[in-house]
């Protein structure tokens, strides 16, 4: 609270200057009125602005201190305070007008709409029945999206059926009457996001259809009247309208308007995400999804993870945040990967003097995890320790800063000078001239962090060997004590940065073909700590190069804020079949080739994208027909992306019927299928064939 010491008289002479001038619009009260003894009311607020002005000369400003600051201060002065009854509006809206109660409303300023809740929204059909809005689970109720949702709800049908160029027609909003009309139903958020090239939080989705989408702006309660009133116009009966009940936002909402927050859709945290398999994930830690070419596994992994990551606001990996995206890895197994690419390995390396060496280095496994556990760990620590850890970065950041790397010279406790040459984000780099037999060194900056973060005074190196529990100090640890003594004689000049506590956070790797590696070399003692049952410190182990550490007593864990997505063709015969060990680790869901249809919504063509879903359905009946065959054989939605490119018969020359040869190589009567395939899939060429089984597919 920053509410100025003041006198009743003070609050007296603010009623007076008020009854005087009047209250600003934008300083009307919400919630609470002061009632003088006459019966009049002032908003309780601005009558403080106005008496600290008076008494003090101060700018009239309400923005330090809020409404129920204001209400206890007028009450210890004496000041009767009654709280305010909220004003409802109704908002109608038909083919021929759009009137509201509040009186302040017009077609003119649809922007007002920052200033207001919705409270309630239906449809009323001209006979008097109402439709209300079919929430599904984990939705808030009334937000901003709530009138322009029922709309596409009661007229879904007529909107799925308009053309592509209607659709980006489609009037949506016009604040006022200079502005520039914003149009466009699109089919997916990326179509939206590449066209409006806005927030991307300015949208609404609406799913129909087997995860079809209407995608259009959708900002406060009223940027889409105009919207809902073309619908009307387009689609409804006469006596249709739509009804709005809302009133004026109480302060704490119009503060987070006015500093740009908005308010989500969904939950921070929502009961349910928005597609089935990520609480299936959340539950297992480790999916394979296994299937026919082209099902979507990669792609339903990429939806999953960005749900997940997002807390079930997005499922369009493109609309992650780059931190975000920090937060999911991807990486496709084949032949030749094997532990050091996963894990950690030695890699070639030149040296200073220009000679080849070797050094150990993290693979991307490795990496991920790192990242991982360090959000973990982060996340379980106390505000205290992490103010601790804030300070003890500023002070090192000052430090180092200031050195003149290669110049400034430094002294260990036996009198052993050196320089430090460089740092990055995990060694301090020093050079030791005297010394003829190891002239460089690359300490390790953690230690250095550790000691300072400890709160223990070091007096000798024998204190850093016991602080780290060696028997014997390491090389380094003289020149990690001079180091820590010079950076505790600094005297820090910085300001203190306010700790924030870690959010934990879900991380997700994305394992493409994950059968084509081979998976016991690949993961080696890892297919203990991936185990849902031993992830965090009880799955920790050594790993095989351990001893190549800097500290090789170093052990290596997954977290339990770390999933695993894989994905694998059991039909693709050039692999070996799963390793078993591993296998049991893995929760695994077979999916169909009629599932992930809706990304063929990317091909922004709805007379294509019924077409292909239409021919791939023909194509896969056909498949499952073949004796020798079955479902796992069939063909997947992401084949025919490929007519954002390519026509269908392309598509069948180039890809279809070259992996459907395969399928059917060594079976009786080939050619016969492939005719019988060419067919159904509506091929227009003519294809080589047995004449008599040409002649009893045409009759």
């Amino acid at each position: 609270m920053a509410i100025p010491k003041l006198k009743k008289q003070d609050i007296i002479a603010a009623l007076k200057f008020i009854d005087e001038n009047g209250v600003p619009e934008h300083n009307t009260s919400v919630k609470y009125v002061l009632v003088s003894e006459d019966g009049k009311k002032y908003p309780p607020k601005y009558v403080i602005a106005v008496a600290d002005h008076l008494a003090n000369g101060t700018d009239i400003s309400t923005e330090s201190f809020n409404s129920v600051d204001a209400k206890n201060y007028l009450e210890s002065l004496g000041f009767t305070i009654e709280t305010k009854p909220q004003e409802k509006f109704e908002l109608s809206i038909t083919a021929e007008s759009v009137a509201s109660t509040d009186e302040r409303f017009t077609m003119g300023n649809l922007n007002l709409g920052d200033n207001y809740k919705p409270l309630d929204a239906y449809f009323k059909k001209a006979n008097g029945e109402i439709v209300k809005r079919a929430y599904s689970k984990g939705e808030r109720k009334n937000t901003n999206q709530t009138l322009p949702r029922i709309a596409c709800q009661v007229f879904e049908k007529q909107i799925a059926a308009l053309s592509v160029e209607e659709k980006e027609n489609f009037p949506i909003c016009k604040y006022d009457a200079d502005s520039e009309m914003i149009r466009g139903i699109f089919t997916s958020v990326g179509a939206y996001t590449k066209y409006r090239k806005h927030n991307t939080i300015e949208y609404l989705t609406y799913s129909y259809d087997n995860g079809r989408q209407f995608v259009i702006y959708s900002w406060n309660i009223f940027t889409t009247v105009i919207f809902v009133q073309e619908c009307l116009k387009r689609f409804g009966e006469p006596g249709d309208e739509f009804i709005l009940i809302y009133r004026e936002k109480d302060e704490k909402e119009k503060m987070a308007t006015k500093a740009g927050v908005a308010i989500p859709e969904k939950p921070a945290q929502p009961k349910e995400y928005r597609n089935p398999y990520s609480s299936m994930l959340i539950e297992s830690k480790n999916l394979i999804f296994r299937g026919a070419p082209g099902t979507g596994k990669s792609y339903l992994a990429k939806e999953i993870a960005t749900d997940i990551i997002s807390n079930g606001y997005e499922d369009n990996y493109t609309c992650l945040t780059d931190e975000q995206k920090r937060q999911v890895e991807f990486v496709q197994f084949h032949p030749n990967y094997d532990y050091s690419d996963f894990v950690e390995g030695l890699r070639p390396k030149v040296n200073d003097d220009g000679t080849m060496g070797f050094e150990l280095q993290d693979g991307i496994f490795k990496k991920f995890v790192a990242r991982a556990r360090k959000n973990y760990e982060d996340s379980q620590k106390s505000r205290e320790t992490v103010q601790k850890e804030v300070s003890v970065q500023e002070s090192m950041t000052e430090f180092f800063s200031g050195v003149a790397f290669g110049v400034d010279t430094f002294k260990t406790i036996n009198g052993n000078e050196f320089t430090i040459t460089g740092v990055d984000d995990g060694h301090i780099h020093i050079s030791i001239p005297g010394n003829a037999t190891v002239n460089k060194l690359a300490l390790n900056l953690d230690e250095v962090r550790k000691m300072l973060e400890s709160g223990q005074k070091f007096e000798k190196i024998k204190d850093i060997t016991t602080f780290f529990g060696k028997t014997f100090a390491t090389q380094g640890y003289s020149y990690d004590f001079a180091i820590y003594k010079a950076i505790k004689a600094k005297k820090s000049t910085t300001s203190k940065a306010k700790a924030k506590q870690e959010e934990l956070k879900k991380y997700i790797f994305i394992i493409d073909e994950i059968n084509r590696g081979e998976i016991s070399k690949i993961f080696g003692e890892l297919f203990f700590a991936i185990d849902p049952g031993y992830r965090g410190k009880a799955g920790e182990i050594s790993t095989q190069y351990s001893n190549l550490h800097s500290d090789p007593d170093e052990k290596f864990y997954i977290p339990e804020n770390v999933y695993i997505i894989g994905t694998m063709n059991d039909i693709d015969r050039s692999v070996d079949s799963f390793d078993f060990a591993m296998r049991r680790r893995f929760r695994f869901v077979e999916l169909r080739a009629d599932e992930c249809l809706e990304m063929l919504a990317s091909l922004e063509n709805e007379e294509l994208e019924a077409e292909a879903i239409r021919r791939m359905a023909a194509l896969n009946k056909a498949i499952a027909e073949v004796e020798d065959l079955n479902e796992n054989y069939q063909i997947g939605a992401s084949y025919f992306l490929k007519l954002k490119t390519l026509d269908f018969d392309q598509l069948w020359t180039d890809y279809l019927q070259p992996l459907l040869q395969e399928y059917i190589q060594g079976m009786y009567d080939e050619e016969g299928l492939m005719n019988r395939f060419a067919k159904v899939y509506g091929y227009q060429k003519s294809v080589r064939g047995d004449a008599n089984e040409t002649a009893q597919d045409q009759g």
